[in-house]
């Protein structure tokens, strides 16, 4: 069966000039693809050129089918309704107005009366049956307005469909929706994500690197597992590929310096010989083609193993890695951090939190879990004390530190540099540009603003700041931390944190991050209150 999506040559470059696609050549068919990368080489760009929202500078995009595209969340009309959301607000209106006897001729005729019991079973798939299709969109929440958009997909039935992180900011319910979505399509989809439960589902894997695009059989896990051969058997080439090298380079030393010797020793021996001016010309010039046709062999054998060096380094992408050094907090294993007291707080009756009760002692490892709205983040900032409780009593011992999803502690008006000292008043400048630098904020990376920060940069510059003290807090405090970053950066913090002796208190859905970074009990809050 031929492929739904056809990508032949296709090449664009970011505004600013930098090359994000290089002759791509890539086929999907009606198979789920992951399609995976770091932050800014250019995945949501592709879905762009795929969709037709963008051209590219050069090649083709062949389309064969319905295409439809779910895309990141973004602020809702507010005049739209979810019914407008579903794409199905008209037909509605028309249904409607004929069953309350208002009807027109046109609506006679154009009426679908099969979809109502559509829209139900469509509404059911995405645990939204109860959703009232009259209700302002902008009063839904992002979870809900995910659902909606696959609902739409559900009742549009396209051949192929494009998700760009369609896990981002759901809690647990509502990933598992689209999980559900996604096992149940039978089309061509491309999914852009860095869920990795998500990516476990998927029938192959896409990797865009710098490397242009790589295709693995396969969901997540066999991605891993043959990504780490092909790294270490790359890495072992550009070992192999450095040896030699080396190696010719020495050669070439030792043959030039065995010619030095060579030609003064003939230089010493020609007067004893009593060699006319012809025969020493001869001899001169039968040792310096010698000398040529060697020099010869040596730079072609440099030239090869530089070669083999170059080819083997493009084998191996020059990632830039975060490496989060951590500085021991000395906690003791004893001492309770922080202690939640009968503690009540947020709006409504009763309050969002209801006399909640909880300790963390020593450096232990919490999450707070529950659906989207039940509190988590109020019960961070009671934690913090940015706000204090309506009843009961918050107790901390310590040093206390907490990240946001928009790491709000960073002024957006000011450089990083200048956020950096701000925070960590006692640092000299090269204490920060070396605390920046290992946090990939090089040279003139760390004048940029906070303002001019990609999310994953700005969570990045957070942890830098925080982390980099010289007290770090005995307490970290995390909201969300995995919703703006690419599978390397992830994957570097779970190490972090791994390697980080205090106390952990994590708002996340992200169920593969919380097992990675071993959180031992959890905080499970109530359903939300509408």
């Amino acid at each position: 069966m031929p492929p739904l999506i056809t990508l032949r040559d296709i090449a664009h470059s970011a505004p600013d000039g930098r090359a994000l696609l290089n002759n791509l050549n890539l086929s999907f068919g009606a198979e789920r693809t992951g399609l995976i990368g770091r932050n800014g080489i250019g995945k949501t760009t592709l879905l762009a050129i795929i969709c037709g929202e963008i051209a590219p500078q050069s090649g083709s995009v062949e389309i064969r089918g319905s295409l439809a595209r779910l895309r990141q969340e973004v602020r809702p009309e507010s005049s739209k309704t979810a019914a407008d959301a579903c794409g199905v607000g008209d037909s509605l209106a028309r249904i409607a107005r004929i069953v309350a006897g208002r009807g027109s001729v046109e609506d006679a005729a154009e009426a679908d009366w099969t979809l109502e019991d559509r829209l139900a079973d469509a509404l059911r798939q995405v645990g939204l049956e109860r959703l009232e299709m009259q209700r302002p969109l902008a009063a839904l929440s992002g979870g809900e307005r995910t659902r909606l958009a696959l609902a739409r997909l559900i009742l549009d039935r396209p051949d192929i469909i494009l998700l760009d992180e369609p896990t981002n900011n759901l809690d647990r319910d509502g990933r598992a929706a689209v999980h559900a979505f996604l096992s149940a399509w039978r089309g061509a989809a491309i999914v852009v994500s860095h869920d990795r439960a998500l990516l476990g589902t998927m029938d192959r894997i896409v990797e865009l690197s710098d490397l242009g695009a790589k295709v693995f059989g396969g969901g997540w896990a066999l991605y891993e597992e043959r990504k780490r051969e092909e790294v270490a058997a790359a890495e072992h080439m550009l070992a192999v590929a450095h040896r030699q090298a080396k190696e010719a380079a020495r050669r070439a030393q030792a043959m030039a310096e065995r010619q030095a010797r060579r030609d003064a020793a003939g230089r010493r021996s020609a007067p004893k010989a009593g060699l006319g001016k012809m025969a020493l010309d001869a001899r001169v010039d039968r040792a310096q083609k010698t000398g040529a046709r060697a020099g010869h062999l040596t730079e072609r054998k440099q030239r090869e193993t530089a070669e083999a060096q170059k080819a083997a380094e493009r084998q191996v992408e020059r990632k830039r890695t975060l490496s989060i050094p951590m500085s021991p907090t000395g906690l003791p294993a004893a001492r309770t951090v922080l202690a939640f007291e009968n503690v009540s707080g947020g709006a409504g009756e009763p309050p969002i939190i209801d006399h909640l009760s909880f300790a963390l002692t020593g450096p232990e490892r919490v999450a707070v879990t529950g659906p989207n709205g039940s509190g988590k983040t109020m019960l961070l900032r009671l934690a913090t004390g940015e706000i204090a409780p309506a009843a009961g009593n918050v107790r901390r011992t310590g040093r206390i530190a907490m990240l946001s999803q928009e790491v709000g502690f960073l002024k957006p008006e000011i450089s990083l540099v200048e956020n950096f000292h701000r925070l960590n008043p006692g640092s000299d400048d090269n204490a920060c540009r070396a605390a920046l630098a290992r946090f990939l904020f090089r040279r003139d990376d760390a004048l940029k603003r906070a303002a001019d920060l990609s999310g994953g940069e700005v969570l990045r510059a957070g942890l830098c700041c925080v982390l980099s003290s010289r007290a770090p807090p005995e307490l970290l405090l995390l909201d969300e931390p995995t919703n703006h970053l690419d599978l390397d950066s992830i994957a570097a913090v779970e190490a972090a944190l791994n390697h980080f002796d205090g106390a952990l208190l994590v708002v996340s859905h992200d169920e593969t991050f919380l097992a990675n970074i071993g959180i031992a009990r959890r905080i499970e809050m109530g359903p939300a209150r509408r």
